[in-house]
């Protein structure tokens, strides 16, 4: 029998909240990007996209119980941490080929850093909630 993995309480109540809000401003800035503008930024405005994707996966993850659940936010935080550090490297070093900001463009400068530490501490929170199967003994 598993163990009941809880990630939206306490503490993760109000980091669903928080990555709630991105999920609706990733997706907002993306619809309006993607319908209005594309044809002049067509990879920023993609890869807005799938910012916004990964923080509604991380959202509905993260607000719901159970093992599977708790892996699928495990993996959306992760995908996340990579997209904002992958893309913040790469704007940094080549900042024409982000003629139009992204989410993670900058490592997230556009939305005060909150990009760069939130897979932080969505991970952390994760850890501190994993399964039980997963624990070492001690």
């Amino acid at each position: 029998m598993s163990e009941a993995v809880v990630t939206n309480r306490g503490f993760g109540r109000l980091l669903v909240a928080v990555y709630a809000v991105f999920a609706l401003s990733a997706c907002g800035r993306s619809v309006t990007q993607l319908a209005t503008k594309f044809d002049q930024a067509p990879v920023p405005y993609l890869l807005s996209a799938f910012a916004a994707a990964v923080y509604v996966v991380a959202t509905v993850a993260l607000a719901k119980d159970g093992p599977g659940w708790w892996r699928i936010a495990l993996v959306a935080c992760s995908v996340e941490l990579v997209g904002v550090v992958g893309i913040g490297a790469v704007s940094a070093a080549v900042p024409e080929w982000f003629d139009e900001a992204t989410v993670w463009s900058e490592f997230g400068a556009g939305y005060g850093f909150v990009p760069l530490v939130l897979p932080f501490v969505g991970l952390w929170w994760l850890w501190r909630t994993r399964p039980a199967l997963t624990r070492r003994p001690g």
